[in-house]
């Protein structure tokens, strides 16, 4: 240590042999020579420590791990006073920047005017009818007057202010930005409208938000507001807002006789005008079967089709006379369209068996070829023309002889003098078929061409198709229908795909039920929400009933025979051309019949690949093993059963 001292303390004058004495001169002079001045105080070091650590007994595992821990914890009390430091100015600065925020809110708050909100419509606009019906009956008796009265019909029911009030509106718009908020949308609710069944919301979205964002946010809304479901429009014309439909915590029934009292329903000239129901705003919502000039319904069980038909129809009851308008009702279940029966509206009595729905689709379409033949003759364009024309002629008494008319052979041969008879005016036919997918599953695929040449061509003819179906599939509602059926009705469906197989497009599967429905009529691309008038079975009785004492059906004979009233072949409703030459007089005819008989397969593929003929050719010979009883008509799955019995013996 002396020497250690000497080498590390300079000269000093006040100590003449030196700071380490002279043991530590001396000592520390050898090791100098000997190991140089650095090699000298790294030894003299190390004995030092080591005659220290043997003189004391020090323990330096203990002393670093003493040292360690103290080092740790000044470590740690420096980091725990930076970060409460860090915190706290964070804090400070969100408080500050909170303290912004909210004062910008309060100060956009009291900027911001509150959501307009439109008053829900009643009744403001009666029909001329309903006043007139007001009044009492002085003169006449209800008996004398050309329609049912209104009277017909269940009065609305009293009840206390439809759906929220105003704070509970603007509670809900407050509520639903929030909401929109939460999932990262910015946007302000600018006006509510209120209705029966749903109340719309119309949103301003911020700058920068997709539409496709809110719309993908339908069922998460409808679980944060807690309510069945949310139906995004993404597209409301005339205004470039977003619509978000949410149900009425207390539903309301759209009564019918509202509809038909409205001034909308009595101004409309149309014989064919057809009440719907009210629209989410609460105005009447109508439309003119005439310009559809078809249309299809479709939804599940309980969706309210069916009521939304009788509407439909007593609505067509309490617009037209049976000289505007002739029914023709198919009903498979017997039991929907059955009540109709004996009314003078009807050329048939309801329809129940598919194979007489057929002869009567049939039977539309020679109507609708002998009404363009004298339309042709006449030189007009529609079926009002043709009125117009007809009715001109008899005012100005030059009556026009029916230029179709075909005098009868059997008074030629007796000399007995005929004359044409006049034309008369001819009323619209409207064909309602309930449940369409029945027929086709029964009858087959006949009854798809039938319905797609009605309604390619039966416009101007003024013949109208109403189908309705609770099987909204792609094998039912084909795409041959839907491109010639362009208004279609949308009730509530359980899948998005049944959705798309009806309007195109989703949505109805968001709808409520119960007569809910989306609209779509001809030449648009935006269903319109109508909640459907609901018309009991009581007020249907009643209707009918009515007319059932102002007249009876004159119905048409032979319009549901096989053959009758049929100028149309079924050669002319498919593609092959047929053969004037009877059918069985082809040199290949008794050959295709032992064929079929052999192999017990009766198809047009196989016939004309065993005899190696055209399509056409081995159609006709199928359809004329078809008339001789040989094989049976086309079942529903397109396949036909052979009704001879095998050839005795021999193979084919």
């Amino acid at each position: 240590s002396a020497g250690l001292v000497q080498l590390a303390i300079p000269q000093s004058t006040f100590l003449p042999q030196g700071t380490g004495g002279i043991v530590g001169y001396g000592v520390a002079s050898w090791f100098t020579a000997a190991f140089s001045d650095f090699g000298a105080r790294l030894l003299l070091s190390f004995c030092a420590l080591l005659g220290g650590t043997l003189a004391f007994d020090i323990d330096w595992m203990h002393v670093a791990e003493r040292v360690g821990s103290l080092t740790l914890t000044a470590i740690n009390a420096v980091r725990t006073r930076i970060d409460d430091f860090n915190d706290r100015r964070k804090l400070r600065q969100e408080k500050a920047k909170r303290g912004v925020q909210i004062a910008a809110h309060v100060e956009k708050e009291k900027r911001r005017a509150p959501p307009k909100i439109k008053a829900p419509k009643l009744l403001e606009n009666v029909g001329k009818k309903a006043e007139r019906e007001k009044q009492q009956h002085l003169f006449e008796s209800a008996e004398l007057m050309p329609m049912p009265p209104l009277e017909l019909l269940d009065a609305p029911k009293q009840s206390g202010p439809r759906g929220y009030s105003t704070s509970e509106l603007e509670s809900l718009s407050r509520l639903l930005e929030i909401k929109l908020a939460d999932f990262g949308i910015t946007a302000e609710v600018v006006s509510v409208y209120p209705g029966p069944v749903v109340t719309r919301f119309e949103i301003q979205p911020a700058a920068g938000v997709k539409v496709s964002r809110i719309s993908n946010l339908a069922k998460d809304l409808a679980r944060s507001l807690a309510v069945i479901s949310v139906r995004v429009v993404e597209v409301i014309q005339g205004k470039s807002v977003v619509g978000i439909e949410i149900p009425n915590a207390d539903r309301q029934t759209v009564n019918f006789r509202d509809v038909l009292s409205s001034a909308e329903f009595d101004d409309a000239k149309s014989p064919l005008t057809i009440a719907l129901g009210h629209d989410i705003a609460g105005s009447p919502v109508v439309a003119d079967l005439g310009k559809m000039p078809h249309v299809l319904v479709a939804g599940t069980t309980g969706s309210g089709k069916s009521v939304g038909v009788n509407c439909m129809l007593v609505s067509l009851l309490y617009k037209a006379t049976p000289e505007d308008l002739r029914l023709i009702l198919v009903d498979p279940k017997m039991l929907e369209l059955s009540v109709y029966d004996g009314i003078p509206h009807l050329l048939t009595p309801v329809i129940t068996d598919m194979k007489d729905a057929a002869n009567g689709l049939r039977w539309c379409v020679a109507e609708m070829e002998r009404r363009y033949k004298l339309m042709s003759l006449l030189g007009v364009r529609n079926l009002a023309g043709y009125n117009r024309k007809v009715k001109d002629a008899e005012k100005a008494g030059t009556p026009i002889d029916d230029p179709l008319w075909i005098p009868d052979p059997v008074l030629e041969l007796t000399g007995e003098e005929q004359s044409a008879p006049a034309l008369e005016t001819l009323p619209s036919i409207v064909v309602v078929i309930d449940e369409f997918a029945d027929m086709m599953m029964i009858v087959g695929k006949k009854v798809e061409e039938l319905i797609a040449r009605i309604a390619q061509k039966a416009r101007a003819a003024g013949i109208h198709l109403v189908l309705a179906t609770q099987r909204p599939s792609v094998d039912v509602i084909t795409g041959l229908i839907k491109a010639n059926i362009p208004s279609r009705m949308a009730f509530s469906v359980s899948s998005k795909i049944d959705s798309r197989t009806i309007l195109d497009q989703g949505g109805a599967e968001q709808l409520l039920g119960y007569g809910d429905m989306l609209y779509l009529p001809s030449g648009s691309s935006t269903p319109t929400r109508v909640h459907g008038a609901f018309c009991s079975d009581d007020e249907v009785h009643r209707v009918v009933a009515d007319w059932r004492r102002r007249g009876t059906p004159d119905y048409i004979d032979g319009l549901l025979d096989e053959g009758g009233q049929t100028p149309v072949t079924a050669q002319e409703l498919q593609s092959a051309a047929s053969s004037e030459d009877d059918p069985e007089s082809d040199a290949l005819y008794d050959e295709a019949v032992h064929y079929v008989c052999s192999s017990r397969r009766a198809s047009i593929s196989s016939v004309q690949r065993k005899l190696r003929i055209g399509y056409n050719r081995a159609a006709r010979l199928i359809e004329t093993m078809e008339a001789a009883g040989v094989v049976s008509a086309m079942g529903s799955n397109g396949q036909r059963e052979v009704l001879a019995p095998p050839p005795p013996g021999g193979d084919d």
